[in-house]
């Protein structure tokens, strides 16, 4: 009795199939990004161009141990009383002369700084202190100069900082053109240039 013979499976077909498939999860998958604080740095600096000098009382000093402890000006602080001490220092308009800020409402202390545009807030962690202890005393500094601006913004045009800036952000391409959009972007600046974001970040200290 003849054998018969087992019939071929057809795999030429295999190769598209699975270039398909591929194709198919590239497309499909998503890849998870790590999201951090959303800083610009600052351009470089030439070397031969010497920083200005900063008066000591014009700097914030913000420090957090390896012990996660938030330190201002060498003396500990509970992150609550942060934003509120970040504020009375950027706020306070110490200064006399040209370095007077006629918009200030702080208590005008001489031993503290002279206007914000001077006012530099120094952020330095440790490298032992965790991710989120930094990233939480980040967004309570910044959370002060958001404070500052929304004032002046309502005060200035019956509108908060932010709800400016969104509308400036989301305005419709069509009409970037607009003497609208040209003054709420003068109005954003302005406001800007009142309480100059100022947030120095130096290098981790080791333990």
């Amino acid at each position: 009795m003849a054998k018969r013979s087992a019939p071929e499976v057809n795999a030429g077909s295999m190769a598209d199939i699975a270039f398909l498939l591929l194709i198919f999860f590239l497309v499909t998958t998503t890849i998870e990004v790590d999201s951090g604080i959303q800083s610009k740095l600052p351009p470089p600096v030439p070397d031969e161009v010497e920083p200005p000098p900063i008066k000591q009382k014009n700097i914030f000093q913000v420090l957090v141990n390896q012990n996660n402890q938030l330190l201002v000006e060498d003396e500990l602080m509970e992150i609550k009383d942060l934003t509120e001490a970040a504020v009375a220092f950027l706020d306070n308009g110490g200064g006399e002369g040209p370095a007077a800020c006629a918009y200030c409402r702080g208590d005008r202390d001489p031993a503290s700084s002279d206007n914000p545009d001077k006012a530099v807030i120094s952020l330095v962690n440790d490298r032992q202190a965790t991710y989120n202890m930094y990233v939480t005393v980040y967004n309570e500094l910044v959370r002060a100069y958001t404070i500052l601006r929304n004032r002046e913004a309502e005060l200035r045009y019956n509108e908060t900082f932010e709800k400016m800036y969104m509308r400036y952000k989301e305005w419709p391409e069509t009409e970037k053109e607009t003497p609208e959009y040209e003054k709420l972007g003068k109005q954003v600046d302005e406001i800007r240039d009142l309480y100059p974001l100022k947030l120095s970040e130096a290098e981790p200290q080791e333990g």
